[in-house]
């Protein structure tokens, strides 16, 4: 028996009986809040969390939250057990330490791969910068982001920012030159902005390891145990990567990675258990996918 299937039959038993004293099914909020639903970055993590309890065979209830919050008060009330379950997020040491990740990259690393957000009379300008003077261009990521110190160990100049939308207004005012959003982001979040003079510069994409993962409670070993034994069956039958396809295919054609100047950065702050190694499980450019 492989690994794999070895490790696959041991989190089905310990998901079995758990749940088998159950009397009515259980309900799991998960960190997005309703009232943005609507609100597209959201969509595709959700459906598969979906994807994930359905394929588990649990009687698992998903719902959202009932707030908006930033991410550090998220990650910080998902670990105090103070009425959320489950949130996905870049993983980190301290989230690591903190929090109980399940290890499937929900996004095949897109997270790790930034695109530049700039004002578009800033185009031309970025357009023509080297990878030297691009990492002396102040730039902004959240300062409670793994994405601020991981540009700061390789040497941008980045600063730290707080409210979201206010990053995008800095943008906007020319305080700073560009802000790294995914691939998975950037479209949504600039189409979400119609009146503000910003797009994607042409030239550029950084890139480093990333990996999003759902995260549970430390001690919620049931919970994680369903959703990764549903992510692993989702991989196995190819709904995960049909999912994938149906949010990202058309971002991912849209950033030609393959065009374009790559900036291959390091993560310092990447756990060591980050399966790396596993290429079935990371996006490829070279395939795209």
């Amino acid at each position: 028996m492989s690994v794999m299937n070895t490790r696959f039959c041991l989190l089905l038993l310990s998901l079995l009986f758990p749940l088998s004293g159950r009397s009515e099914p259980q309900q799991v909020i998960y960190s997005w809040p309703m009232s943005m639903l609507s609100d597209t970055r959201g969509s595709y993590p959700i459906a598969l969390l979906h994807l994930a309890i359905e394929k588990s065979g649990t009687d698992y209830q998903l719902a959202p939250s009932g707030q908006v919050m930033s991410q550090h008060r998220t990650l910080r009330q998902l670990g105090s057990k103070s009425g959320l379950d489950v949130v996905w997020t870049m993983t980190s040491p301290e989230r690591e330490k903190e929090l109980r990740p399940i290890r499937i990259p929900i996004d095949r690393g897109l997270i790790g791969w930034r695109l530049l957000l700039i004002h578009q009379d800033n185009e031309q300008k970025i357009q023509q910068l080297d990878e030297k003077h691009l990492k002396t261009s102040p730039s902004v990521q959240g300062g409670d982001w793994p994405d601020y110190p991981i540009l700061k160990a390789n040497s941008f100049r980045v600063l730290a920012g707080g409210d979201f939308d206010a990053m995008f207004k800095m943008l906007e005012a020319k305080r700073i030159e560009y802000f790294p959003r995914s691939v998975t982001e950037i479209w949504p979040e600039l189409q979400q902005r119609p009146g503000m003079s910003l797009t994607v510069a042409s030239k550029w994409v950084l890139h480093y390891p990333a990996a999003l993962y759902f995260f549970v409670q430390k001690d919620n070993i049931a919970l994680a145990n369903a959703i990764e034994i549903g992510l692993l069956r989702a991989i196995e039958d190819g709904s995960m990567q049909q999912l994938f396809s149906q949010h990202f295919s058309s971002a991912i054609q849209q950033a030609d990675l393959k065009s374009r100047t790559i900036v291959q950065l390091t993560n310092p702050i990447l756990p060591a258990e980050t399966p790396l190694k596993n290429k079935a499980l990371w996006f490829d450019p070279q395939q795209g996918y």
